[in-house]
């Protein structure tokens, strides 16, 4: 539609008007052609209902037909007098012999003799064997209560037609039956005489049916499956075919006939009319637009020379010719327009250059400008090997400044930021651009990842002094993401999206700034067999179980660990967790992950234990696990399968995993917890639940996430969240572990707030399994306090 307008806009007048002019005719003869097509779908659908109840008034007269046959047949036989004699005697040879050459005469596949009490006397050959005599007798005996003498029957599971006379000489001295197969004869009659298609079936019931005879053979199983479902339409083929069923009347299971006509031989006829009015509709269309054309040319002509000047005006000729502005009528207006528009065009095409390039409201260089930039530096930067990083800044909560506050201090914040950006990157050669909307950029030259991430630390720091305008004032606060070169990327366009891949990943971890990682972008090449990858690690022992331990903060024993999982990759090594973990979130291997940890938790727990020092070891779930309605019944199985307790155990749960669906995550934790489990949310303060919220879970303890706790030996801030959260959580009657200890002063500071339990690096580093017991071991021999 875009390139639709943009052609109306820039095509000659003379094309858009022939242009339109022919859409319209072409609209009109659409649907006039839409209506034919309508029109003889309809006519055909009739025409084949009605081909369908002649075709089948043709096969029921047919079966008539063979039914006189037969009759007439019975009753020159029946009125033979040497038959009749032979009847009267006995004479079973000569009986035979008549209902032989009686039957082969007609084409009978049976005729039988039987005796006044309908007890069979005499078979012909072509019966013997064939039937047995007690379906013939039963037959027989319904036939003698039909006023017609004719009667469609199953026998052996095949249809036969009967039709019954009796012998008089003159009392009745028996009875002749003959009866003709519906074979393949019969519906090839019926489709020559009728161009109509016909599958027979035959059956015990409804349900039970199989295929006698059909036109189309090579068809079957769909014929059959036409048959049970009793559908007026079925392709077959690659035609589509109009059904009509019918069910002959027999006494024992039932025998159906479908009639069938295709529908592309139906259309055929109307096909061709239709061809030849499209073609006669082209040749219309044709004549129209050359018809058109010359007539708008004598129309448009006078415009040509006002063309030409107008080229040589997009040339930067500002002399050019603007043809007869004398001239009174349309044409010389717009030369002299023309006119007025040259003295105003090298203004404007200064502002334009301005507007192409920069940002009219921030000042600060747009996106084009700044990947001219990037190319720039990259290709001085490759003779140098100076390396470069690009930073791309996502202000967050910007859209719901706007919805609250206004489009106007949505600017204004713009603005700040803008300022606040510019105060921070002053270096030559490094540059701020606004890409648009709330997004910025950020390009230092010089500078390799931990350079950006002192920056996007400097530039955090900036953003925590809030924005006053109007009396109102707004926390800023944005999310960054870094792509280095030639570490990244190699090129400006795909450097610029992976910038924008990590801002984005931490945008939706709330992460604030986050470096680029293959493991972010679902369409780098490098993940394209992560996921073969990990499930060979998991198959074939790859993986390793770590341990961080947690201490008692009073008694600084040891009384739990967090199980963390490392990847011992065979080629590149112990692979990081940040480059394999957030996409097995993203695509779901993650539980997997989680089953496979608590398994060898629970296979190497016993082994973790020490006499009078029990060790509770803690997994970390993940969003999709609880979302897993059957994850409590697998844990469940795990801890039957080494015989353990649940209470041996601890699940870490962050909050964001909990808010993606609260109801089904609730659900799942409180199964969790009434099988023992105690029950931990990790990264407290960093998400989005609400204490009313909180209070609901069955939730035992809280974790303060290390963001808090590194920084509260010196930030008096930080201090504070962890003393209120403590607090909160004691009020609450949870424990409260502390993540992020660096140093014994942390330590000692928690312990005087009240915390229960510590982790972090100032007490060890996540170890393997094997040697956590070696390091408790020398942990408990180390001096108080130490």
């Amino acid at each position: 539609m875009t390139r639709w307008r943009a052609w109306l806009r820039d095509a000659p007048l003379s094309t858009r008007t022939v242009a339109v002019m022919l859409v319209l005719l072409l609209l009109v003869q659409a649907v006039a052609f839409g209506i034919v097509r309508a029109t003889v779908n309809a006519q055909v659908r009739n025409e084949m209902s009605a081909d369908l109840l002649v075709g089948e008034r043709v096969w029921l007269r047919l079966l008539e037909q063979n039914a006189e046959r037969l009759r007439q047949a019975s009753s020159v036989l029946a009125a033979d007098f040497g038959f009749r004699a032979a009847v009267g005697t006995g004479d079973q040879p000569t009986i035979r012999s008549a209902l032989d050459n009686s039957g082969e005469r007609i084409g009978a596949a049976v005729t039988v003799l039987l005796d006044p009490g309908l007890q069979l006397v005499v078979t012909s050959e072509a019966a013997e064997g064939g039937m047995a005599a007690s379906a013939l007798q039963q037959v027989a005996a319904e036939l003698s209560r039909d006023s017609r003498g004719s009667r469609i029957a199953r026998v052996n599971r095949v249809p036969y037609q009967f039709v019954m006379v009796p012998v008089r000489a003159p009392t009745l001295i028996g009875w002749v039956l003959m009866g003709f197969q519906i074979n393949q004869a019969l519906a090839d009659d019926l489709y020559r005489v009728s161009g109509v298609h016909l599958a027979v079936f035959s059956g015990t019931d409804d349900a039970h049916l199989s295929l006698v005879v059909t036109t189309l053979a090579g068809h079957e199983p769909v014929l059959t499956e036409l048959a049970l479902t009793q559908a007026a339409d079925i392709g077959i083929g690659g035609e589509t075919f109009v059904a009509r069923h019918a069910t002959l009347p027999t006494p024992r299971g039932v025998v159906r006939s479908v009639l069938l006509r295709s529908v592309a031989d139906a259309v055929a006829p109307y096909t061709r009319l239709q061809l030849m009015l499209a073609l006669v509709t082209v040749a219309g269309v044709g004549l129209f637009a050359v018809g058109s054309g010359l007539a708008m040319r004598r129309v448009t002509q006078p415009l040509a020379a006002l063309t030409a000047a107008t080229a040589a005006l997009e040339r930067g000729d500002y002399a050019a010719d603007l043809g007869d502005m004398a001239r009174g009528d349309e044409v010389g207006q717009l030369a002299r327009g023309f006119a007025r528009m040259r003295d105003s065009l090298a203004e404007q095409r200064r502002e334009i250059l301005q507007l192409a390039y920069w940002d009219r409201l921030t000042g600060l260089p747009n996106r084009e400008r700044f990947r001219q930039q990037l190319v720039q530096a990259i290709a001085d930067s490759r003779t140098t090997a100076k390396p470069m990083a690009v930073i791309t800044l996502n202000v967050d909560r910007f859209k719901h400044v706007n919805d609250v506050l206004g489009y106007a201090f949505g600017d204004e914040l713009l603005k700040a930021v803008a300022e606040r950006l510019k105060q921070q990157v002053f270096r030559e050669g490094d540059m701020v651009a606004r890409l648009g909307g709330d997004e910025f950029a950020i390009l230092l030259s010089r500078t390799d990842a931990e350079g950006a991430v002192r920056l996007t630390e400097r530039i955090t720091k900036a953003f925590e002094v809030p924005l006053a305008f109007d009396e109102q004032t707004v926390d800023l606060s944005a999310s960054m993401g870094v792509a280095c070169w030639p570490a990244d990327a190699d090129d400006p366009d795909l450097l610029m999206s992976r910038s924008e891949i990590a801002m984005h990943a931490a945008k939706s971890k709330t992460a604030g700034v986050l470096l680029y990682s293959p493991s972010l972008d679902s369409s780098s090449t490098q993940t394209l067999s992560l996921l073969t990858d990990l499930r060979h690690a998991l198959q074939h022992g790859e993986l390793r179980l770590f341990l961080q331990p947690k201490l008692d903060a009073t008694s600084q024993q040891v009384v739990a660990a967090e199980a963390l999982v490392r990847w011992q990759h065979p080629q590149r090594g112990l692979v990081p967790p940040l480059q394999f973990i957030p996409f097995a979130e993203q695509t779901g291997f993650v539980r997997q992950l989680t089953l496979w940890m608590f398994e060898e938790a629970a296979r190497q727990w016993a082994s973790l234990q020490l006499p009078g020092q029990p060790v509770r070891v803690a997994i970390n779930l993940s969003t999709r696990d609880l979302l897993d309605q059957d994850f409590p019944q697998r844990l469940a199985g795990i801890l039957k399968q080494h015989g353990l307790a649940s209470s041996g155990f601890c699940l870490e749960i962050t909050e964001s995993a909990i808010m993606d669906d609260p109801q089904r995550a609730e659900a799942t934790l409180n199964r969790l917890a009434a099988q023992g489990f105690k029950l931990s949310i990790d990264d407290f303060g960093t998400g989005y639940s609400s204490l009313a919220y909180l209070k609901r879970l069955p939730v035992s303890e809280l974790k303060i996430d290390k963001s808090f706790v590194m920084g509260m030996a010196t930030d008096e801030s930080d201090a504070k969240i962890v003393r209120s959260t403590i607090d909160l959580a004691h009020n609450l009657g949870l424990s409260v572990v502390a993540e992020g200890v660096e140093t014994a002063a942390i330590l000692a500071q928690l312990r005087a707030l009240g915390c229960d339990e510590a982790q972090g690096y100032f007490i060890s580093k996540p170890l393997p399994a094997v040697e956590f017991n070696a390091w408790r071991t020398r942990w408990d021999t180390r001096a108080p306090g130490a």
